[in-house]
């Protein structure tokens, strides 16, 4: 287990991150400029308020230190891979989804460990101390995120037929693995299972609800259309799980951190395709 979590899971990652790459362009980082309202209040969702949410949570939802600082962890992370998908099949934003999972995925190289640190201090510091070390975890952030897609990135731009055609069945194997790390991360201890789900799980799913619930009102109220609060509400509620994953297992070395990645990880697209349905019954013409 050791080995598929020290070698398996970054190397995982890293594909992951590369297919998102072939499919993204320097068009969709000028996006950021051409909108910048909309792309602002995703961005402002995504690394402020969803880690306020979760140290909310965490705090007033009992659960051991470990889920706790795992929590964090999660919301620490940026959307997932999927979400840009799932924002096409919703009639969202798709544009405005990809730019924020391209654009934020690079800064939460730099936003993980601070954010990860002050959950580790605030939550551990009564029972087993532990910093996330900044510069060890920023290279390896970049190396397992931010230069496969940008690999991904330059594949695209030097060879774009290509990356069109194989792009559909690296984003298949993409979503194949993160189901598989998801699962792996939380089978490990099969008898756990049934406790950690009470004690982790509605902490998961409440960050889940509320994150979405404040994303899509607060896009509301900030005056975006139908199809920018959709993107932006599936930006915040389908977060990185494997990214999550990998920090607990790789940089801390901790597999019960895990354990709230792990459930959110299924839990989110359960709340994803309730969304998904009612959006598109509720707002099929608004634009």
């Amino acid at each position: 287990m050791n080995v598929i979590l020290q070698v398996f899971l970054p190397l995982s990652l890293a594909f992951i991150m590369f297919s998102m790459g072939l499919a993204l362009t320097g068009a969709d980082f000028k996006r950021v400029a051409v909108e910048p309202k909309a792309f602002a209040i995703g961005a402002f969702f995504q690394i402020i308020t969803l880690p306020l949410i979760a140290f909310g949570v965490a705090s007033v939802i009992p659960m051991a230190p470990e889920f706790a600082v795992g929590v964090m962890i999660l919301a620490a992370c940026p959307g997932g891979v999927t979400s840009n998908l799932l924002t096409h099949l919703a009639r969202g934003d798709t544009a405005l989804s990809v730019s924020l999972t391209a654009v934020i995925s690079i800064v939460s190289v730099f936003t993980i460990p601070l954010i990860v640190n002050f959950g580790l201090q605030h939550f551990s510091s009564a029972t087993s101390p532990v910093d996330l070390p900044i510069l060890k975890s920023v290279v390896l952030l970049l190396l397992i995120t931010t230069v496969p897609l940008l690999i991904g990135m330059a594949v695209k731009w030097r060879a774009s037929d290509w990356a069109d055609r194989v792009e559909p069945r690296t984003r298949r194997a993409a979503a194949i693995l993160f189901i598989v790390i998801v699962l792996g991360a939380i089978s490990k201890d099969r008898a756990n299972l049934p406790s950690w789900f009470t004690e982790a799980g509605p902490a998961a799913l409440v960050l889940n609800l509320i994150t979405m619930a404040l994303a899509f009102g607060g896009a509301m109220l900030l005056g975006l259309n139908a199809r920018q609060r959709i993107a932006i509400t599936l930006e915040c509620g389908l977060q990185n799980s494997t990214l999550a994953i990998a920090v607990a297992a790789t940089l801390l070395a901790n597999t019960r951190m895990m354990v709230p990645a792990g459930i959110y990880g299924l839990l989110m697209f359960v709340t994803a395709g309730l969304f998904i349905y009612w959006s598109k019954r509720s707002m099929p013409e608004e634009s």
